[in-house]
């Protein structure tokens, strides 16, 4: 057995010769000289450490010289120091290793089991695997999820406005729909027309634009049960009949006559009734103004709007199946109808940013296969190796495996309790992967620098202790980093960072105990090859094909005591690391880096905020040209703003009133915002009171005739 050298009574240390240097051994022959241990291969005793713990024994070494020195006389106790001395005796160190050394023994510990029992350790986890996996039978299949709500902040002002908005004005769309008095979006189906000409506004031109609106209200889809639901059953009608895609066309195909060259922009009179073109037309050129408005001399874009029914859960499934069923029919229009005078037809609904987004999530899932398929490649090549002994190949496999096994297990664990199964988690097991292959590498490299002469156990057991210390901080420092995620106010997010959090602390659980085990019975295999390919081959006694596959790739036999080194460690050994400490190197690398800082620090003042919905899709998605017809022709004018009072007013009060108008002008005055389209109830209503001559001022007479207005 190995002596604690912190147990062992000092000796005094022996009168050197005259003429012999400090620190030089006394040569010729002593009872410590001839108790060592014989020259040759063998485990060499474990050094103290460096940082002055006590050198735990190592009680389960192979049989070989022990390194205990042979009974003698006791040598006699040192002098007591004087006092000088004690005051100049060094005092205790402090140690910096409270974490490093009690996790390298508890490592140990689990090393030298798992090699004892590797089979306990191998089957154990893939069983909870087993068991675990089953829960992947809730992963939900339909692939829907709100995009709202996962991807808007939790308790946003926004939320809270609109819930506000709905709760006080509530309207009845079965008799007259308006837009602007939505508080959320409503289904709908978009189609952006251009035209190849400058102008549409001719009447050939409007013919073929009323052709693609034709063929669009007359798309009827058929169900699975045989139902067939036309877009007149499904629109969002007006006093029975369906909102029209277009104003402007719509006043056009009732009266073709219509005088194209009098149209105003943006607000138009219709039948002494005021129209908004203002996102209907765009690419528009404006000559004289006639009012509020002006008149419109070119227009190269129109808006063909399609708004449907959003009431109950029957109707919106309705208006689902009509809006699928609009885009798959859409991507034909242009090329169906022949159009000649429209350069370009582009289409979208209100249920593409889900589907695209969905589409381009479910696009990782072949990458997925492939990321694996690489990662093994990658673990083959740089665990291959010449000797037949050494070489890792399989171990590595089995790495990538390992890794694969925490994922469903994980997954089904946290679909078993209920976490909401988001798009964005199919992205995680990429991070697990990295993160899962980077400690089987260390696992592996620590292994190769083992002993073939210490047994199974032992050997585990300095591989578990040597990366003890790695493997644990990194996934410690990783888990609190995702499960920190869990605080943001995103539930996507928050959904992605528990699962890949989880999946990694599953990740780690498999390494040491998984993984280590198949180390270890391929450490057996070491064990049993290098046996066979030891012993002599006579006729009479040969390796059976069996014996020789398992020490593939090939039956060199190398020396089992010389260090092994890889490839890359000799290229930044001898080529890497002599390159770098050259001081042409460290000038070009310190400019090198603060050139990056630079650069760095610039990109981000560069950082716009927003979301492009384009970047959400693939590069082919049909989604990406609409957004920039949109952007090209209709962005001069934006969505519409409602500004609420949220508290009692007295409306008949004049100079409440007056305070409204000045708030009113207040929002006008902006550079944000088109004065001659703002829409105030009170504005129209006092001009309602004024014609039927009745005060505007009286209580009674205010609230008397708000039911008739």
């Amino acid at each position: 057995m190995s002596l604690n050298p912190s147990k062992v009574a000092p000796e005094p240390e022996p009168e050197r010769e005259a003429g012999q240097e400090p620190g030089s051994e006394a040569q010729g022959p002593g009872p410590e000289r001839e108790s060592g241990p014989p020259a040759g291969p063998g485990p060499e005793p474990e050094p103290p450490s460096a940082s002055g713990q006590d050198w735990e024994p190592e009680r389960d070494r192979a049989e070989g010289p022990s390194a205990e020195p042979p009974p003698g006389p006791k040598a006699p106790p040192p002098p007591p120091a004087s006092k000088s001395e004690n005051l100049r005796a060094p005092r205790p160190r402090c140690h910096t290793n409270c974490l490093e050394a009690p996790l390298s023994r508890v490592f140990r510990r689990l090393g030298r089991k798992v090699g004892a029992h590797p089979w306990i350790f191998l089957l154990l986890p893939v069983a909870l695997t087993a068991v675990l996996g089953t829960g992947l039978m809730y992963l939900p299949r339909d692939g829907e999820e709100g995009l709202e709500e996962e991807y808007t902040p939790i308790g946003s002002p926004a939320k809270a406005e609109r819930c506000f908005v709905q709760g006080h004005f509530t309207a009845n769309d079965s008799l007259i729909f308006s837009i602007s008095r939505k508080s959320a979006e409503v289904p709908y189906a978009s189609v952006l027309v251009v035209s190849s000409a400058e102008t549409l506004l001719e009447p050939d031109i409007l013919e073929e634009i009323s052709k693609v609106d034709d063929t669009v209200q007359t798309l009827t889809v058929t169900q699975d049960n045989g139902t067939q639901i036309p877009y007149s059953e499904v629109c969002a009608k007006n006093q029975g009949s369906c909102v029209p895609s277009n104003p402007l066309l719509f006043a056009w195909k009732r009266n073709k006559g219509l005088n194209l060259r009098t149209i105003t922009f943006p607000i138009y009179s219709l039948a002494g009734q005021m129209v908004s073109l203002a996102n209907t037309l765009g690419g528009t050129v404006l000559g004289q103004r006639m009012g509020p408005s002006q008149v419109l001399l070119r227009a190269r874009a129109m808006r063909l709007q399609y708004h449907l029914e959003a009431g109950g859960a029957e109707e919106q499934e309705r208006s689902k199946a009509w809006m699928i069923h609009f885009l798959t029919q859409a991507s034909s229009l242009e090329e169906s109808l022949a159009l000649k005078k429209i350069q370009q037809v582009v289409y979208f609904s209100s249920l593409s940013r889900q589907l695209e987004f969905e589409a381009t999530s479910m696009t990782v899932v072949p990458l997925f296969h492939l990321a694996y398929l690489l990662i093994i490649l990658f673990a083959i090549v740089s665990c291959y190796r010449c000797d037949c002994v050494r070489n890792k190949m399989w171990v590595a496999v089995f790495g990538v495996i390992s890794v694969a096994l925490a994922v469903v297990s994980s997954f089904g664990l946290m679909l078993y309790i209920g976490v909401p199964f988001v798009l964005i988690v199919a992205n995680s097991p990429f991070l697990i992967l990295g993160v899962g292959v980077d400690d089987m590498f260390i696992m592996i490299s620590a292994w190769q620098k083992t002993s073939f002469t210490d047994s199974i156990s032992e050997r585990m057991s300095d591989v578990y202790s040597k990366v003890a210390v790695s493997i644990t901080i990194t996934t410690v420092t990783d888990v609190l980093a995702f499960y920190t995620g869990i605080m943001t106010s995103f539930r996507s997010v928050q959904y992605f960072c528990i699962y890949t959090g989880t999946t990694l602390l599953f990740c780690y659980f498999y390494n040491i105990t998984c993984f280590g085990a198949f180390m270890a019975l391929d450490g057996k295999r070491e064990v049993v090859c290098l046996r066979w390919l030891k012993k002599p081959e006579t006729p009479d006694q040969k390796c059976s094909s069996l014996k020789k596959s398992c020490c593939l790739p090939c039956n060199s036999l190398r020396d089992e005591y010389t260090a092994d080194i890889h490839p890359m460690n000799l290229f930044f050994r001898d080529c890497f690391g002599p390159f770098l400490i050259s001081t042409k190197s460290k000038i070009f690398v310190v400019l090198l880096y603060v050139s990056y800082i630079i650069s760095s620090v610039y990109g981000c003042f560069q950082v716009q905020e927003g979301l492009d919905l384009r970047n959400l899709a693939s590069d082919d998605s049909y989604i990406t040209p609409y957004f920039n017809v949109e952007e090209d022709h209709f962005s001069t004018y934006g969505p519409s703003v409602m500004v609420i009072v949220t508290e009692a007013l007295d409306y008949w009060d004049k100079d409440a009133r007056q305070k409204l108008e000045k708030c009113l002008a207040d929002f006008e005055n902006s550079e944000y915002v088109d004065k001659n389209l703002t829409e105030f109830w009170l504005q129209e209503y006092v001009k309602y009171m004024e014609n039927l001559r009745q005060d505007i001022n009286d209580k009674t007479a205010f609230l008397s005739n708000i039911p008739t207005f």
